[in-house]
């Protein structure tokens, strides 16, 4: 799965996007005008060919080798197929390490077991289960997620990609990644992990930015049908070693974007309002002082904007968390 950066940036994608099931791809791949092909001589020669299958085949056995000998198969969300729990994990770790992940997904499904028992459950206390993750609206979103499945499918999650960008909160990566790992399906997509490790193995001597698309119709060819479940977690993994082992590809990515800084930010703003409000309702007064002097007409924006978005409640002199 993912680690640091984010996920959700690749669900600001328009949700009207569609990606070349892998069928698709390869009658694609014998014609002349292939996807992400066209700008091959804007970098430099690779270090081997997305459009050939020895090499393909080679790629296929370098990702597979790793994951069966070095895998996180132990992951908690890689031990179910269940849609929904599936889905949890994928909205966890958009922005967020694997490790701070683990101990509040497992806390998550003991509270919410299931997609009915987070659609009946009161926001505050979603938010309360979820304080310590960051990005709290990521929690309201799946949420509200939740009690559309419940009212619109009877409480069962939806297995197909329109069916669930259309469901709050969740694009056209969250989409595909719960199909895969939940039914196996043969869809393609990107995220950080995966995006490293193509331009690693593909586009090592790029002197210009690397187009997802292109980095797409690598995964396109390379993907192994019947096996999407694996295969994304085996990219994933051998991904985050990848990070680890030193190897920085990012800033070859056009779709890179250093994250903006916590302190100071309206994040942390906000983060500051919610944490306070799981001890209980506050006072504009306490929340608008809880960073200083300094930044009190932040926090009074952003209390504003919490209580517009439904997040926090008001009731007379005090705010406080939606029962």
């Amino acid at each position: 799965m993912s680690s640091t950066k984010s996920r959700a940036q690749h669900d600001s994608l328009s949700k009207s996007t569609r990606r070349l099931s892998p069928a698709e791809s390869r009658a694609h791949s014998r014609r002349p005008a292939t996807i992400g092909m066209a700008d091959r001589s804007r970098t430099a020669p690779r270090a081997s060919s997305p459009e050939n299958p020895a090499e393909l085949k080679k790629f296929r056995k370098i990702v597979f080798t790793f994951y069966l000998e070095n895998g996180r198969h132990e992951l908690p969300w890689r031990k179910t197929t269940d849609a929904y729990k599936i889905l949890v994990s994928e909205v966890m770790l958009q922005q967020t390490q694997v490790e701070r992940v683990i101990p509040y997904y497992e806390a998550w499904l003991e509270k919410f077991p299931t997609v009915k028992a987070l659609a009946a459950a009161p926001l505050g206390d979603v938010l309360r289960a979820w304080q310590g993750l960051g990005y709290n609206r990521r929690a309201k979103m799946l949420h509200e997620a939740a009690k559309v499945v419940v009212k619109d499918h009877k409480g069962k999650m939806p297995h197909s990609i329109e069916e669930l960008v259309a469901l709050p909160g969740i694009g056209p990566y969250t989409a595909r990644a719960v199909l895969a790992f939940a039914d196996n399906q043969d869809v393609v997509f990107i995220e950080t992990n995966l995006r490293t490790v193509v331009l690693h193995h593909f586009f090592p001597n790029a002197t210009e930015p690397v187009s997802d698309k292109e980095i797409l119709a690598v995964l396109e060819r390379a993907f192994p049908e019947g096996k999407a479940r694996e295969w994304y977690a085996a990219l994933m993994d051998y991904g985050s070693h990848l990070k680890r082992s030193g190897v920085r590809t990012h800033i070859k990515a056009k779709a890179y974007a250093r994250q903006s800084t916590f302190s100071g930010s309206n994040r942390q703003a906000r983060g500051a309002i919610l944490k306070a409000l799981t001890k209980g309702p506050q006072s504009k007064t306490y929340l608008t002082g809880l960073l200083g002097p300094d930044r009190r007409d932040q926090l009074e924006i952003q209390l504003a904007a919490l209580t517009t978005e439904g997040m926090i409640e008001r009731n007379r002199e005090k705010y406080h968390l939606p029962n």
